[in-house]
């Protein structure tokens, strides 16, 4: 008995032990017509077992990538496409560096350091005092949509002097737009609702009842 542990590396499952050896047969070949036709039959035969590749644009080019792969870049013989080439095929991709700014205040988003940066950048003091104000006004709404607990303004005006570093202080008689939770609305809004539905439950008792009298 053969165990796969014992069997050569399988580089493309999805073609079967049969295909990659058939691969390797025709590598093994020194005359180059007779291993052509082999090539080429494996082409189809590899067509065949994956029908769901004809839906694939050029196909065929893409049966004979993985030919060249399964032999390991080793096989000699005419293709219809360039050969590929192998640093490229299997080259690492660059590291994805995953964001990990402001992980402290995630609460008030991604957007609000680049919304902080263009505040710093204007020249114009009264339009960056009024930008800051707008900014903190912002920071207040998403702050109390995160937290269950109102925010106060100085909270706000300590946090935003902090994000940006110090360069954006608005004084403490700065008074912020006052919020409404949105968690709070809908609250009411769902006790409201059941409110009516219990008036409509009463409402229908005593119809029903009215009718039964009569």
């Amino acid at each position: 008995m053969e165990y796969n542990s014992q069997r050569g590396f399988l580089r493309l499952k999805e073609y079967g032990r049969h295909i990659q050896k058939l691969v390797e047969f025709a590598i093994s070949l020194e005359d180059k017509k007779e291993r052509q036709d082999v090539v080429n039959h494996v082409i189809d035969i590899m067509g065949n077992l994956n029908p769901h590749l004809k839906n694939v644009d050029d196909f065929k080019h893409l049966l004979w990538d993985h030919l060249h792969i399964m032999a390991d870049f080793k096989l000699e013989v005419d293709s219809p496409y360039p050969l590929p080439v192998k640093e490229v095929l299997f080259a690492k991709p660059e590291k994805f560096d995953y964001p990990n700014k402001n992980t402290k205040y995630r609460h008030y988003g991604k957007h609000i350091l680049s919304m902080i940066e263009k505040a710093i950048a204007l020249e114009d003091e009264e339009k960056k005092e009024a930008y800051s104000k707008c900014i903190a006004n912002y920071m207040k709404i998403v702050h109390n949509n995160w937290n269950s607990e109102t925010v106060t303004d100085e909270t706000i005006l300590n946090d935003l002097q902090i994000l940006s570093k110090g360069k954006l202080s608005l004084g403490n008689e700065i008074t912020l737009n006052k919020v409404v939770s949105t968690k709070k609305s809908f609250s009411n809004n769902n006790s409201n609702r059941n409110n009516n539905r219990h008036k409509n439950k009463n409402y229908s008792k005593k119809r029903n009842n009215f009718s039964k009298s009569k």
